[in-house]
């Protein structure tokens, strides 16, 4: 039997490739009447508020951060730009190639699944259509609970919802926000990606003092949860396709 009930991932540079801003990020500040680097600059800063919902619907937190740079949009611009910023962000994520076999794996094996993610509204408008949606049983998101990781409650969030207890959960993310300190926490096992591309990923808060175990790739998830062969002819333990 799997030494584990669950496993818990963090979405951005952890089932995605690294991340980083566009250029389309820089084309809505320009159509909300914003310099692009000020736009960016409030966006760095207020993360954890943004993303904890505090600002309210994702049309009033533009509004909001368009104001604070400089900017005074009309209604019609901010609709414009609310879809424009799903879009943009969309199209700054890249599923890991390893993503979607290893979730399956994971279902197949009779595990849980689970995304905890930090968050701005974004990211629930453009999960649904990614074909790793269907493969996770639960997601948790840091702008609908009003929670950010490493607090507690957004952990304890996604258990309550899983059914399971933290000691029975796997937790893997890159490290950002500490969520490998909070998931360690509150009793869950937790395991760094610390996948190459990483090294210019866009994150806020980084874990540098975690301590515990690192993988290379999301493939070795399967090798923590089950000693078996994992995934034969789909994807290596390395990452890549197959010999």
């Amino acid at each position: 039997m799997p030494a584990y009930q669950a496993v818990l991932f963090d979405f951005f540079g952890t089932l995605t490739r690294s991340v980083q801003r566009g250029p389309q990020h820089a084309d809505i500040a320009r159509a909300l009447g914003c310099d692009p680097d000020a736009v960016l600059n409030v966006l760095d800063r207020t993360f954890q508020v943004r993303a904890r919902g505090q600002l309210g619907s994702a049309e009033a937190t533009l509004r909001w951060v368009t104001e604070q740079a400089g900017g005074s949009p009309r209604q019609a611009q901010l609709r414009a730009a609310v879809p424009a910023r799903v879009d943009a962000l969309r199209a700054d994520t890249e599923l890991r190639p390893d993503a979607e076999p290893v979730l399956r794996a994971l279902k197949h094996r009779g595990l849980r699944t689970a995304l905890i993610s930090d968050c701005t509204h974004e990211l629930p408008a453009f999960l649904p259509s990614m074909p790793i949606a269907d493969l996770l049983d639960v997601s948790v998101f840091s702008v609908e609970v009003g929670r950010c990781k490493p607090d507690p409650m957004i952990y304890l969030e996604a258990c309550w919802r899983l059914r399971v207890a933290p000691e029975d959960c796997l937790y893997i993310g890159d490290g950002g926000s500490r969520e490998l300190t909070g998931a360690a926490a509150v009793g869950m096992t937790a395991v760094r990606l610390d996948a190459p591309d990483l090294a210019d990923h866009l994150v806020f808060n980084r874990d540098d003092d975690f301590a515990g175990r690192s993988i290379r790739s999301l493939t070795a998830v399967l090798d923590l949860v089950d000693p078996a062969p994992a995934l034969t002819g789909t994807v290596r333990a390395d990452g890549s396709g197959p010999g």
